[in-house]
C-alpha cells in the first residue's frame, strides 16, 4: 500500500542521450502516481543531437503534467576533441552544474534531487544547497555491483582488461566476467576515460540512496552483496531500492495521422510466437557487410522476422540520419526470397509495442538495459548481441545469471557470420533449449508484474524511499536553516 506523504518536489537530472531520459520519464510517472510535483531538468548542449532533441519534443507532448526544464550549457567549440564519447557527456555534465544551480535556486522549493548515473558532479551542487541527492541508476544491478567494486578491484589488476582477453573477472554477487566483457570505457586502465569512471564510480557511495530499475526476484544475488557490504568493503553504503521493472509503456503507437506503424499491422497477420525481431537501440548499427551476414542467416533459418535496419556507419557522412538503401545494402533477390515472412523497418520501429504483440518469439537485442527490460515483462527470449558501452556486461547477467536469452558467437570481432545468426535463431524458435528459455522467461514476466503490484517488492521498496525521503529532506531543511543563521557545528 503507497504511503501517504505531504507532497514533495523532486528534480530529475538525466544523463545525455534518449536511453538515460526514456527511464528518467517513466520514473517521473512513478512520482506523478503518488501525488509528487516532478520536474525533468534536461541538459541542452549547443551540439545535441537530432534524435534526442526529437525524442525529447514527444516526450513533453505525450507527458503534459511532467514539468521539463532545459539547462544550457556553454559551448567548448567544434574543435574540443575527446577521447570517448562518455568524456564528452561527463564534460559537458560538469560544465552544466553552475546553470543546474542557479536553476534549483529558482524553484520555491527542492527535496530531493534525482540524478543519472553519469552525472555524478551534480552530487556537488545538491551538497551546497542543501538538497537531498539520490542516483537513478538505470541499468542492471549487476552492472551497479560491478561498478561500486571497480575502485577496490581494478587498482591491483595485473593489466589493463584490454590486454586480458578472455581472462575471467571475479566481482561479488554476479558470474564471471570475461575481460573482453566490460565496460567499453574501462577496457584501458590508463585512459582518461577509464580514471573518470572509476573517479565517479568511487564516489557513487556519497548519495543518500540508489533507486535501480531493477526487481528483487531478478537480481537478488548482485542486490545481497552490495547490501552486504562486499563490493565497497570499507565504506557504508546508502540505501538501495529497487523499483523497477519501469518500461516505456506498450501500448498503442500510432503516427501524427493516427494511423498504426506498418510493421504492427504486418505482425496482426503472423502466428502466435513465430516472428523473429531485431532491433539494435537508438545508436545501434552494423557495417554492410555485416548486415548481408543477417539477411543470409534469417533468409536460411526459414522463420519470419521482424528487422529494423539503419544505413552503415560507413555511410554516414554526416550526423544526419538517413534512410537506407535495402536495394544497395541487402542481399539480392533477399526481398523477393522472404517477402511471405519477413518484415524490413528502415530506422525505427515502435520497440515495446512490437515485443508486447502475441506474434514474437524471439528478440534479437544489443543488451541496452531498457531493451532487456522490456523483453522481460513482454516475455520474449532474448538473443544477445552487444554493441557498445556496458551491453556486454547485460549479455553476460541476462544468459548466465537470469537465463532468460543465449548470445551469438563472434560479436568480439565484429563480425557474426550468417551461420551464427542462423544457427541461434532455431535454437530460440525450435530446440529444447529455446523451450527452457521461453518457460524462464514466462516465469521472469509474471515475477516483474508482480514486484509492481501494491505490495510487491518494488511497490514497498518505493514506499521505503518515500518514507526516507520525508526524513532526509526535513534533516536537509533543518541543517540549512542552522546553518543560514551561523549557527554551524564546532
Amino acid at each position: 500500500m503507497a504511503v501517504t506523504t505531504t507532497q514533495k518536489t523532486v528534480v530529475l537530472y538525466p544523463s545525455l542521450g534518449v536511453g538515460h531520459l526514456n527511464p528518467m520519464v517513466e520514473l517521473a510517472k512513478v512520482f506523478l502516481r503518488r501525488g509528487q510535483a516532478v520536474v525533468i531538468a534536461v541538459v541542452n548542449p549547443p551540439d545535441k543531437d537530432a534524435v534526442s532533441a526529437d525524442a525529447l519534443g514527444r516526450l513533453a507532448a505525450a507527458n503534459t503534467a511532467i514539468t521539463f526544464s532545459l539547462i544550457p550549457v556553454p559551448s567548448r567549440g567544434k574543435d574540443h576533441h575527446y577521447p570517448h564519447p562518455v568524456m564528452r557527456t561527463i564534460d559537458v555534465l560538469r560544465a552544466a552544474n553552475p546553470a543546474l544551480r542557479e536553476f534549483l535556486r529558482t524553484l520555491p522549493a527542492v527535496d530531493a534531487l534525482v540524478v543519472d548515473m553519469f552525472c555524478v558532479d551534480a552530487l556537488d551542487v545538491a551538497a551546497g544547497l542543501g538538497i537531498p541527492a539520490y542516483f537513478f541508476f538505470a541499468s542492471a544491478v549487476g552492472d551497479l555491483a560491478v561498478m561500486l567494486h571497480l575502485p577496490y578491484y581494478y587498482p591491483t589488476a595485473p593489466s589493463s582488461f584490454k590486454d586480458m582477453g578472455k581472462t575471467p573477472l571475479h566481482f561479488p554477487g554476479v558470474p564471471p566476467i570475461r575481460a573482453l566483457d566490460m565496460a567499453t570505457t574501462m577496457r584501458d586502465r590508463e585512459s582518461e576515460t577509464a580514471k573518470e569512471r572509476l573517479r565517479q564510480c568511487a564516489r557513487m557511495p556519497e548519495a543518500t540512496g540508489i533507486l535501480v530499475n531493477s526487481f528483487d526476484w531478478l537480481e537478488a544475488r548482485a542486490l545481497e552483496a552490495i547490501r552486504n557490504g562486499l563490493c565497497t568493503p570499507d565504506r557504508t553504503m546508502p540505501p538501495l531500492y529497487c523499483i523497477g521493472p519501469l518500461v516505456l509503456p506498450g501500448g498503442h503507437t500510432r503516427g501524427s495521422n493516427g494511423e498504426r506503424h506498418p510493421c504492427i499491422e504486418w505482425l496482426d497477420a503472423q502466428p502466435d510466437r513465430s516472428v523473429v525481431f531485431l532491433c539494435f537501440g537508438s545508436l545501434g548499427t552494423f557495417s554492410a557487410a555485416q548486415l548481408r551476414d543477417i539477411a543470409h542467416g534469417l533468409q536460411n533459418s526459414g522463420h519470419r522476422f521482424l528487422w529494423v535496419v539503419r544505413d552503415p556507419p560507413e555511410h554516414k557522412s554526416s550526423s544526419i540520419s538517413v534512410e537506407p538503401d535495402l536495394e544497395a545494402l541487402l542481399p539480392e533477390s533477399f526481398s523477393e526470397k522472404t517477402s511471405d515472412r519477413g518484415f524490413v523497418v528502415k530506422n525505427w520501429a515502435p520497440q515495446a509495442e512490437v515485443l508486447r504483440h502475441g506474434a514474437v518469439g524471439a528478440f534479437v537485442t544489443h543488451c541496452g538495459w531498457n531493451s532487456v527490460l522490456e523483453g522481460i515483462v513482454s516475455g520474449v527470449p532474448m538473443i544477445g548481441w552487444p554493441l557498445y558501452a556496458e551491453q556486454r556486461l547485460n549479455k553476460v547477467h541476462v544468459v548466465e545469471e537470469m537465463k532468460v536469452g543465449v548470445a551469438v558467437e563472434g560479436y568480439e570481432e565484429d563480425l557474426v557470420k550468417a551461420e551464427e545468426v542462423e544457427a541461434k535463431v532455431r535454437l530460440v524458435m525450435e530446440s529444447e533449449e529455446g523451450s527452457k528459455l521461453r518457460e524462464r522467461i514466462a516465469m521472469a514476466k509474471e515475477m516483474a508484474a508482480d514486484a509492481l503490484k501494491e505490495g510487491g517488492s518494488s511497490d514497498v521498496a518505493f514506499d521505503e524511499f518515500m518514507k526516507d525521503l520525508e526524513n532526509d529532506s526535513s534533516e536537509s531543511r533543518k541543517k540549512s536553516f542552522i546553518h543560514a543563521n551561523g549557527r554551524g557545528t564546532e
